[in-house]
């Protein structure tokens, strides 16, 4: 097998796993961990058009999940508001599975992929965090300003990490599709 071949559908999944898997136990970062990469990772998982991969994402992030916060992360977020990260998560997963026909990955198709990605990105955002607001039981007083004060707050951080992640992604993809394959060269020789 040749280094492009790591990039056709059905090698891609290993390394979502991996990310999904490195990161999610801070949602943010710090100075020692990676920011969350759930949405980007959800949103490239679309690109295998299979529901399996993306209820096996699903069971896997809830499972990160349970093990951070039994070894001690906090359990803050999840609430009665945590089952709608499946919608939220599933935006993505539509959002990458649109994109899946750009195969080029040339100007337009790219900018328009980036362009789904940060739109998905933030109605994900949307679901979850209005969601959390809304059903938690953690904000019973919160005013529509103190509420939009706060998506101020986090909305950066969580549609940037996500485009990073994106950006990021795509570079490798375009980088190893650039790369003559060898085996193809090998033969000619």
């Amino acid at each position: 097998m040749n280094m492009k071949q790591w990039l056709q559908v059905e090698y891609l999944p290993i390394p979502l796993i991996a990310l999904m898997a490195l990161t999610r136990f801070h949602h943010f970062g710090d100075a020692l961990h990676l920011p969350d990469a759930s949405l980007a990772v959800f949103f490239f998982a679309g690109f295998y058009r299979k529901k399996a991969f993306f209820v096996f994402l699903l069971l896997l992030a809830g499972l990160i999940d349970y093990v951070a916060i039994s070894n001690g992360t906090s359990g803050w977020c999840v609430s009665p508001a945590y089952v709608f990260l499946i919608p939220a998560y599933a935006v993505m997963w539509v959002a990458g599975r649109y994109c899946s026909k750009f195969k080029l990955l040339n100007a337009y198709e790219l900018a328009s992929s980036i362009g789904l990605m940060t739109l998905a990105a933030s109605i994900s955002f949307l679901i979850s965090n209005g969601s959390f607001y809304l059903l938690s039981g953690r904000y019973t007083d919160l005013s529509w300003a103190q509420y939009f004060a706060r998506v101020a707050k986090y909305y950066p951080l969580h549609v940037g990490s996500t485009m990073i992640y994106g950006l990021a992604i795509y570079l490798i993809i375009k980088l190893f599709k650039s790369i003559p394959d060898v085996q193809a060269t090998h033969k000619e020789i």
